[in-house]
């Protein structure tokens, strides 16, 4: 879920542009995942790794979710630099600190899965354009793969859909099949997402001009 190779070299916005960007990512993201977790379900990337953290051992899932996000972006620094680094920083720890009051302050009942894994997977998508708008993301196995990428040759996507099988085949240890099925499914909406929405020379509100009248 990462999806951090696909990052483009972002505009530079004011500050205020950038923490309302954030601050709406951080709330769309916390949503989704707290629509997946009504429903025992997971998605792919680093999220998925501190679901299954989560649910195998009842750590909170916010700090789970920091803490093995820290060695990523170490490494983010390396890969995008210092201005990616602490951006991604920055909404790593907000979303941290915050998915869990999400949860119960949308006091999310559990959801039918095929509603939370659709549901929640456009909501994590629709967060991480967002971000990737702004130059930042959620870090993760995205970060790796466009290290080994760049260092080595490898594809970063084979790398992170390697990854992402990883997770997904853990997840059969403590996640009943069906949920895991619908786990794949949320991981796809958001994959979808971002295929769809964003490509590389997409316009912006600010790029798109009203059509010429011509002369009157």
């Amino acid at each position: 879920m990462d999806q951090s190779p696909h990052i483009q070299a972002a505009r530079r916005y004011p500050l205020l542009d950038d923490a309302q960007g954030f601050g709406t990512a951080i709330l769309l993201v916390g949503l989704g995942l707290a629509m997946l977790r009504s429903a025992h379900l997971l998605t792919g990337g680093l999220p998925g790794l501190a679901f299954l953290l989560n649910y195998a051992s009842g750590w909170s899932l916010g700090w789970t979710l920091l803490i093995v996000n820290l060695p990523f972006i170490a490494l983010g620094w390396r890969a995008f630099g210092l201005q990616f680094t602490w951006k991604t920083l920055l909404v790593v720890a907000g979303l941290s600190l915050s998915v869990e009051g999400i949860g119960e302050a949308l006091g999310v009942h559990p959801a039918h899965p095929l509603f939370a894994a659709v549901a929640g997977g456009l909501l994590i998508g629709v967060g991480l354009l967002v971000l990737f708008r702004h130059g930042a993301s959620l870090g993760g196995f995205g970060v790796l793969a466009l290290f080994l990428q760049r260092r080595y040759g490898w594809s970063a996507g084979a790398v992170q859909m390697a990854c992402d099988a990883a997770i997904v085949a853990s997840a059969f240890a403590l996640v009943e099949p069906s949920r895991v099925g619908w786990s794949i499914v949320s991981a796809v909406m958001v994959n979808l997402v971002l295929m769809w929405n964003h490509r590389p020379g997409a316009p912006s509100l600010r790029e798109i001009k009203e059509p010429d009248a011509g002369p009157r």
